[in-house]
């Protein structure tokens, strides 16, 4: 494991103090601090004469909302807020509580990562708060809330919880810049080695970014509305609210649209939260209210990439539903896609290995599962994207669907070339045949692939009324692990 150094040239922290972000986080007058005169025991280079009271870490219990968390934040204005074996100790007690609690755990990180001065002791450290994040992993939410530096050892406890939230200003890496520059010779700023804009858009890291540090705290209470304490505890229920209106959709299917417009018309109005908007913006994910009911949506974007899926694409999607699945979030999944994308660059990427996370992640799920078709569904894709035999509770199409193993336009090349070889002319009429033969809703509909077709009008009630009964009778569990992506 790499690490950085105690002091904080390197990197210029966000200015917000520990104590000022857990009062910005949880309920006023909740907070009860445990460890606070606890100081480190090391010895060598002079650290006998530097022993904070806390070592550099406010650890504690809180309610959030008026409901019980484990909380804590680093001082980076303490040592650095580097973590040694007393620093580690405090957060393994904070992440053993959430596990006896069962509520969640929120960490507010601001770090140079492991103390040097104190050797193999922080590693082992590290170690043990890793241990502990995988063993909560599913089972209690976690959030990570990023607002300063997060180098070396530091960077890999928010990667293992299970949402983070960075402020735009914030790093996260293994090695900073100075390292990076003796090793290797490039030169290359904090931010363009782990700045937000890295996390959020080519690393996807980063669920949600922030332009102030104290715009992190709603963000994670608002995270936290959606989830339940424990995944052995009922979801939170709210208020439900009418949803917008449901654009029109192109009938056309090489038309685009933002499929996030879709989604703003059938879920309950202001509750759509979207998450890594920024990373593979070809599948859209976030939570939601339907009915005052907490859920997860999956949707294909037609207006990046054609809505296909791709490697980053089914990895977002991957973790995203084991999410909701562990933590007992339903799933509505819009599709509008013409298949995976195609390529050499994707192939040897693992389109395969990494497209089947996505495919593995639905089969697994327990949650109840509606799929709506809204227009494209093409071959793998249509498989992958939480189809009947997969495991949906129940599909929709909407009239503007087209299912089948592959577009008009490629099959009729395959299946018609002899015509078409003989007579050009009748390409339309080719192409308006095997749409009405081979593509046509009402063709699934007969095979019981789509269980009904329905208008964009009927499709919120249609949702609803599969996932409330189903939500009645599940029983919280625990299901499975959140894994990183």
């Amino acid at each position: 494991m790499t690490t950085t150094t105690n002091t904080t040239t390197a990197l210029t922290p966000v200015k917000l103090g520990a104590r000022d972000a857990l009062d910005a986080l949880v309920d006023p007058g909740s907070l009860l601090e445990f460890g606070a005169e606890a100081t480190h025991q090391c010895t060598a280079f002079g650290m006998q004469a530097k022993r904070p009271a806390g070592d550099a870490v406010i650890t504690g219990t809180a309610e959030i909302d008026a409901r019980p968390a484990a909380v804590f934040a680093q001082d980076v204005s303490v040592l650095g807020g580097t973590l040694g074996a007393t620093h580690a100790q405090k957060i393994a007690q904070v992440l053993d509580q959430a596990q006896r609690a069962r509520c969640p755990v929120v960490g507010v990180l601001d770090s140079g990562g492991a103390r040097i001065q104190e050797g193999v002791s922080a590693l082992d450290g590290y170690a043990s708060i890793f241990r502990r994040n995988v063993a909560l992993s599913g089972r209690v939410p976690q959030i990570s809330v990023i607002l300063g530096a997060c180098a070396g050892g530091a960077a890999y406890s928010p990667a293992l919880t299970d949402l983070i939230v960075m402020d735009r200003r914030a790093y996260m890496f293994l090695t900073g810049p100075k390292v990076v520059r003796s090793v290797t010779s490039e030169e290359v700023t904090a931010e363009e080695l782990g700045g937000a804009r890295v996390h959020s858009a080519m690393s996807g890291l980063a669920h949600l970014v922030t332009e102030r540090p104290e715009d992190a705290f709603p963000l994670v209470r608002r995270v936290l509305s959606y989830l339940p304490s424990s995944c052995w505890d009922e979801l939170p229920l709210h208020l439900a609210r009418d949803p917008e209106l449901v654009p029109e959709v192109p009938a056309e299917q090489r038309k685009t649209y933002d499929v996030r417009q879709v989604v703003r018309g059938l879920v309950d109005a202001d509750s759509f939260l979207e998450l890594q908007p920024h990373y593979a913006p070809n599948i859209v994910i976030g939570f939601a209210c339907l009915d005052g009911m907490p859920v997860g949506v999956v949707a294909n974007q037609p207006n990046t990439l054609a809505g296909t899926l791709n490697t980053q694409a089914a990895e977002k999607g991957a973790r995203f539903v084991r999410m909701c699945d562990a933590f007992g979030l339903p799933l509505v999944t819009l599709v509008d896609t013409p298949g995976f994308m195609p390529g050499r660059s994707q192939e040897t990427d693992g389109v395969i290995r990494r497209g089947a996370k996505l495919l593995y992640a639905f089969s697994e799920a327990t949650v109840p599962r509606v799929t709506v078709i809204l227009r494209k569904a093409y071959g793998g894709a249509y498989i992958v994207m939480n189809s009947k035999q997969l495991g949906a509770d129940r599909v929709f199409a909407w009239p503007t669907a087209e299912i089948g193993v592959m577009g008009a336009e490629g099959a009729v090349e395959i299946v018609f070339r002899r015509e078409l070889a003989a007579d050009p002319g009748r390409r339309q009429e080719l192409l308006d045949n095997y749409r009405a033969e081979a593509l046509s809703p009402a063709l699934a509909t007969s095979r019981q692939a789509v269980d009904a077709m329905i208008t964009p009008a009927e499709t919120r009630d249609a949702i609803i009324k599969v996932i409330r009964p189903l939500m009645r009778a599940r029983q919280p569990r625990h299901s499975h692990d959140n894994m990183p992506q």
